[in-house]
């Protein structure tokens, strides 16, 4: 089995001990996001920095899956991953350079589709935390896609990773140039298109979650543009009985996603 290369960088000055960013390389910070990136193999993993001193035991999991892949891990002072890290952010001792993630093939996600898919389709989601908040009740619901679209929405960046904990590692994740373009190919294969509307008359829990469907969730304080909302088959809605009247997209998302696995569980 080969052993992670640990560089000890304590002696050397404060110049050559400032871990260097190429403009191709991605960030990925904290214990769970960085694990499950290790984890899944499906990014190459360039190099990992560790913060001197740190000896938490739910580091010893990451530094065997660099030994196991010959990734080189560097010890460096703390201040410094506070650099590399996003301001603020809380980088919990570890931080991984690799290669910026990939997004999934639109065209082959679709032609996999088999007909019990439960897929995920987001218009316009631009809060980076919140989009990594879908895709982590995404990921413990089991769906097998989640579709995003090109413009005027975030993408898969850091701190999405680092929200989602570790769920961008396994969920597939595919951006679109037109959503109703899509809409239209998913009902090609008999995918149901359900969208949400807080003035849709159907609750969520009265659709049949056990149909192939695609769920379509609007973004912030906007939701689904005109278009989208009327190419879906049907709308639905969670009732609110507060006076707030509509939840954050990322909680709607959870509680409508494993509704949909209750009833399929059942």
């Amino acid at each position: 089995m080969k052993r992670p290369i640990v560089r000890d960088r304590s002696n050397r000055d404060e110049r050559r001990d400032r871990p260097q960013i190429e403009k191709s390389e991605s960030v990925v910070y904290g214990v769970l996001p960085v694990l499950e990136l290790l984890r899944a193999e499906k990014r190459t993993v360039d190099k990992v920095f560790i913060a001197e001193g740190a000896h938490e035991k739910r580091l010893s999991e990451i530094l065997d899956l660099a030994r196991s892949g010959g990734i080189i891990v560097d010890r460096v002072a703390r201040q410094k991953l506070n650099d590399l890290a996003p301001q603020g952010a809380n980088h919990q001792s570890v931080i991984a350079f690799t290669s910026s993630a990939a997004y999934a093939d639109p065209d082959e996600l679709l032609a996999n589709v088999s007909g019990t898919e439960l897929l995920l389709v987001l218009d316009g989601v631009e809060d980076p935390r919140n989009l990594g908040a879908i895709l982590r009740a995404a990921e413990c619901a089991g769906v097998e896609g989640v579709f995003i679209p090109e413009r005027r929405a975030v993408g898969l960046t850091e701190t999405v990773a680092k929200s989602a904990a570790g769920a961008t590692e396994h969920i597939k994740v595919a951006k679109v140039a037109n959503l109703n373009r899509l809409i239209e190919e998913l009902k090609k294969k008999n995918i149901w298109v359900v969208g949400t509307s807080v003035d849709s008359e159907t609750n969520y829990t009265d659709w049949d979650w056990k149909r192939p469907t695609a769920l379509v969730l609007g973004g912030e304080g906007k939701g689904l543009h005109r278009l989208v909302a009327e190419n879906c088959d049907v709308l639905v809605k969670i009732p609110m009985y507060g006076k707030i009247q509509s939840l954050n997209v990322s909680v709607a998302a959870g509680v409508i996603l494993f509704e949909a696995r209750r009833q399929r569980q059942s």
